[in-house]
């Protein structure tokens, strides 16, 4: 689906066709051939809009002649509800700058652009180019942060859950949750190195201009911030992962050790009756009707013996 926009008396309002200075926005369900078409009326390169539909492409910037390719990757939430998957997925936004019009393009629907179409970004204005690439950046951070702070809390409930019971279920959500943290850490480190690339060589020609190159560097610093969030949430989250397999570990040698100690205190009365059952002479066999209570208290009194043994020894 393509779609044009324009701030008309300060509100960003829809076209029917595209004009300069106004904003292209691509978004699903689109096919092959509107995005050759758009290519030829644009005068941009088509792999500048394939590119950018690729869940693995990475973070970077391109030019070819007056059009810049800019591909930022942004968090959404996984679409597909298995065990093995993570709760969050990164996927690139392509942003295209040609002399007349930007374009953005992404394969999914993304929170980020859906700012700025609902009209929660102030100041946002498709006309200035440079500005709503700076926007972008912006609010893709704030994006990450969000899902981050989500994540943590998500980890939180589960962790406490955990210290009650031990259900298969909250494991594997933890599994979900370091996946997605795994994500974003690697598109955050991607993603800085893509910004702090952009700033040397100013790629959006903001140098002259103040207020704008201390906006990048603000997002610059922001994406620092969400990187080492990132990085804290994960060795927490790896540190209890591991915690709780010792736990568990301990827990289960500490059971084996009482079924064994068990064992060994059943074991004596068993051991008497087998002599007593063999079909030889036994001492206090048969003598009297009070040998089977005689024998009967003399295995009771040694596995009360063995079992105060092993209480003093602090093994149950």
């Amino acid at each position: 689906m393509i779609r044009f926009y324009a701030n008309e008396n300060g509100k960003l309002t829809e076209l029917d066709e595209p004009r300069p200075a106004c904003w292209i926005n691509i978004t699903p369900p689109f096919n092959h051939a509107e995005l050759e078409k758009l290519a030829n009326q644009m005068d941009i390169p088509l792999d500048f809009l394939t590119d950018s539909l690729d869940i693995d492409e990475r973070s970077r910037y391109e030019r070819e002649e007056q059009v810049r390719l800019i591909v930022v990757n942004t968090p959404i939430v996984n679409e597909v509800e298995s065990e093995h998957e993570g709760i969050y997925v990164t996927v690139p936004i392509g942003i295209i700058l040609t002399l007349d019009n930007m374009i953005t393009i992404t394969s999914h629907e993304n929170p980020v652009l859906e700012m700025f179409l609902e009209g929660k970004v102030k100041n946002f204005d498709p006309a200035n180019e440079t500005r709503f690439v700076l926007q972008i950046m912006e609010q893709n951070v704030y994006r990450f942060l969000i899902c981050l702070k989500k994540l943590n809390l998500t980890r939180n409930v589960i962790e406490k859950e955990l210290y009650n019971s031990s259900r298969n279920s909250d494991l594997r959500q933890l599994l979900r949750i370091e996946k997605s943290l795994v994500y974003f850490v690697n598109t955050l480190s991607s993603n800085e190195l893509l910004k702090m690339k952009m700033k040397r060589s100013d790629f959006l020609k903001i140098r002259d201009d103040e207020d704008q190159t201390d906006l990048f560097e603000d997002i610059i610093i922001d994406n620092s911030q969400a990187l080492e969030m990132a990085n804290v949430h994960t060795n927490i989250l790896s540190g209890t992962m591991e915690a709780y397999a010792s736990i568990i570990s301990n827990n289960l040698n500490f059971v084996m050790q009482r079924l064994t100690l068990i064992t060994i205190i059943l074991m004596v009365p068993t051991l008497v009756a087998s002599f007593y059952g063999m079909n030889v002479p036994v001492p206090f066999k048969s003598e009297s009707t009070s040998s089977f209570y005689f024998i009967l208290f003399f295995s009771l009194i040694i596995s009360l013996l063995l079992a105060w043994w092993f209480r003093r020894k602090q093994l149950f």
